[in-house]
């Protein structure tokens, strides 16, 4: 492979107007499609096959007249403080604010709460609830509607404490200028790293041209089939911080090749050869790690895995191609002012006997000195991060809003405190044959459970074989009670002789949903463990180290879901954290920090262990192959982790919880697998372990291929053929100034 990756990026670098004009093509064409079929809809985040969900088609099948919830309604929740709403004073005063919502825009319908046939009022009269109820609305009608309602909401009386409950806007990620501030702190990152703007700014162009490219294929792919914005949101997160880092690792090989006295071409061919090889492996378990998203059974997921994966298939392929057109239009510019001066003065950088210093290398050796102290201290810090996650609690939807200071959320809790959980009943199906003579049984039977506070009369089907009861828990759709009365409810659903029950309704399919993600997360951390032992057993050739670097990924999953939990359900830093805080962590995001974590975490196991092994292959002893090896790697990694800290730190800022929680997570997972795992726990360990780290039984050995990670065969290969350039020497200034910017 290093061959090949070696031959594509000479082909690039002579060929440019044609990468060039190829990838334009690619992104016209995805351009053109998404043009064509418009941006289409958003896919319901839902978990098709559940028993809730399968209980809710007998029920619409039998019962095709009960009513669906009107989609664009609103509500007026009025709790007077010092009075109560049947008081005729304070009756007055909301029916005119009825009055005044009835003329509201949009509005076809508001419910009156003092109906003597169906009233919606609290038994102590404390409360009181009015509906409105709109017609079709667009995007425009939405905003001004909702907005009009919020007017008046702001304007009532305040003795009628009103709060307006639900929202007409659907909610969705807003940009900030935390991801713009995230990009410009990457870009000096790149500055400081590469001692040169245009080789920054090649850089972080490449990257930014991907998530384009990336982004419109995945809305593309939206245009025919609907997808989640959740997907769109992880391919532009990944496809930014994957692609600044992979062009970085092969830029920083471009130009260590220069100052080692290559020609430009010939830098361009070891330098995809090589750390291209390295890219490839470490984008191809990205990929491999978003796609087995799959195994968890769940469409959405699976969506989102795909679309993170092309993401990184993008970062890739451009790193590979196109980089390496600006690599050849760059040229010696690459380098910083005082390496182009040293070129220009013959002298020529042998990175094997030039001397190293500096920080890192200090920081390597202090680690092998002292790996007990460095690997203690490391896994104390790492499991302290993570002790929260002993209460981590998950919801597949936050009722009443994810913002726990809104309006909308003070409407539904005062609606929950009052009336129990009315605004997330339970279905009950009884099925059977003798259902409707044992109705009466079944509703005192129901009504006798812990957490109910309310049962409707029951309605049989037209052919007396399936009843429909609604319960009213006492709890909210996501308190431990109502999840202990689904799962009781179930348990006795074979209790009455000759019927069986089934529970339904969104209460019960969020339920099953949170628990479908709950498994589906043991499933996949099973399959990403085996995936990673294997892979680095393959890479490695090494049975103890895949083990520690796959439970270093585990601490550092942990430190992210702790640090999670302690951010966005207990409220920690709300001064840096614009997403609503204190609500439970959406089931959602647990298994797809696992997912983008493990890819990332064997990214930076093969950058930084691959150059220890290469040292200890050359016959250095364990700590001295540690040291150097480290000293290589680490710097580009710390450059890579932190620009990958920083561009998710961006993101983290958004107001839009579910983007803000994936890339808070991603962010503290990032910094504890690059700056604790990979930077204090593997090295101490590798020290710790000697000779014996990289033992591997002759069998195994034996019939393992041999993966050349690092691409080493260019290394060794043969000066160029005919039409090949000619090899230069080094020094050879005309060789190596035949490009300027």
């Amino acid at each position: 492979m290093s061959t090949f990756l070696s031959r594509l990026g000479r082909s690039s670098a002579r060929h440019r107007l044609v990468v060039v004009g190829v990838w334009l093509a690619v992104f016209a064409g995805l351009a053109g499609i998404l043009g064509v079929n418009g941006s289409g809809d958003s896919a319901p985040q839902t978990i098709p096959g559940s028993r809730a969900s399968q209980a809710l088609e007998v029920m619409n099948r039998e019962f095709p007249a009960a009513r669906a919830p009107a989609e664009n309604t609103l509500q007026l929740v009025f709790a007077p403080q010092d009075a109560q709403v049947t008081d005729p004073g304070v009756t007055a005063q909301i029916n005119s604010v009825l009055a005044e919502a009835a003329s509201l825009p949009g509005v076809e319908s508001v419910s009156d709460p003092f109906a003597p046939d169906a009233p919606y009022t609290s038994p102590e009269g404390t409360l009181a609830v009015a509906t409105l109820t709109y017609g079709d609305l667009s995007d425009d009608t939405q905003v001004t509607s909702y907005d009009a309602a919020l007017a008046l909401q702001e304007s009532a009386p305040a003795d009628l404490g009103v709060e307006l409950g639900g929202n007409l806007v659907p909610l969705g990620a807003e940009s900030g200028p935390g991801e713009v501030v995230g990009v410009l702190i990457a870009f000096l990152v790149l500055v400081l790293t590469f001692g040169s703007m245009r080789a920054a700014g090649a850089n972080l162009l490449i990257a930014v041209f991907g998530v384009g490219v990336g982004l419109v294929g995945v809305l593309a792919y939206g245009s025919i089939t609907p997808i989640g914005e959740n997907s769109i949101i992880l391919a532009s997160m990944l496809g930014l911080a994957v692609g600044i880092d992979y062009s970085l690792f092969i830029l920083s090989r471009f130009r260590t090749e220069l100052r080692s006295g290559r020609s430009v071409e010939d830098a361009i061919a070891r330098a995809t050869g090589t750390a291209g090889t390295a890219v490839v492996f470490a984008g191809l378990t990205v990929i491999v790690a978003l796609a087995a998203l799959m195994v968890a059974g769940i469409d959405f997921v699976t969506e989102m895995g795909m679309a993170g994966a092309f993401g990184v298939l993008v970062a890739v392929l451009l790193a590979l191609t196109l980089l390496p057109v600006f690599m050849k239009t760059l040229g010696v510019e690459a380098l910083s002012k005082k390496h182009r001066k040293d070129l220009a003065a013959g002298v020529v950088f042998d990175e094997d006997t030039t001397p190293k210093h500096g920080f890192v290398r200090r920081w390597g050796q202090a680690v092998v000195r002292r790996p007990v102290i460095s690997l203690v201290t490391g896994v104390l810090v790492l499991v302290v991060v993570a002790l929260p996650m002993l209460s981590m609690k998950t919801a597949f939807n936050v009722p009443g809003g994810t913002d726990p200071e809104s309006t909308e959320r003070a409407a539904y809790t005062l609606v929950l405190d009052e009336l129990g959980g009315v605004q997330s009943p339970l279905i009950v199906l009884a099925e059977g044959d003798d259902v409707a003579s044992s109705t009466a049984a079944l509703e005192d039977q129901l009504a006798g459970m812990a957490g109910v506070a309310q049962v409707t009369p029951a309605e049989v089907s037209a052919d007396g074989q399936t009843a429909r009861i609604t319960l009213i828990p006492t709890g909210g759709p996501i308190d431990d009670s109502t999840k202990d009365l689904v799962h009781q409810l179930r348990e006795d659903a074979d209790s009455i002789s000759g019927i069986h029950l089934e529970v339904t309704g969104e209460t019960a399919i969020g339920i099953d949903q949170d628990a479908a993600l709950a498994d589906a997360l043991v499933t996949y951390l099973v399959v990403i463990v085996l995936i990673s032992l294997a892979l680095l057993v393959l890479l490695f050739r090494s049975l103890l180290i895949p083990l520690v670097a796959t439970l270093g990924f585990l601490l550092s999953v942990g430190a992210s879901f702790g640090a999670s939990v302690a951010v966005f359900q207990w409220g920690w830093l709300p001064a840096l954290v614009n997403a609503p805080q204190g609500d439970p962590m959406l089931s959602l995001l647990p298994i797809l920090l696992v997912g983008v974590l493990f890819g990332l975490a064997m990214d930076y196991q093969v950058f930084l262990v691959s150059r220890i092994k290469e040292m200890h292959d050359r016959g250095l002893t364990p700590k001295d192959a540690v040291v150097e090896g480290f000293s290589r790697s680490a710097p580009v990694l710390v450059a890579a982790a932190t620009i990958m800290t920083v561009v998710f730190a961006g993101f983290a800022t958004s107001t839009f919880s579910v983007a803000a929680s994936i890339a808070f997570g991603l962010m503290v997972g990032v910094l504890a697998d690059a700056f604790v795992v990979r930077l204090v726990l593997m090295p101490a360990l590798l020290s710790l372990l000697g000779k014996s780290a990289w033992w591997i039984p002759r069998w195994l050995d034996k019939i393992l291929p041999s993966v050349d990670v690092e691409g080493h065969a260019v290394e060794h290969a043969s000066a160029p053929t005919a039409g090949d350039d000619e090899p230069s020497q080094p020094g050879d200034r005309d060789a190596l100034q035949t490009t300027h910017v």
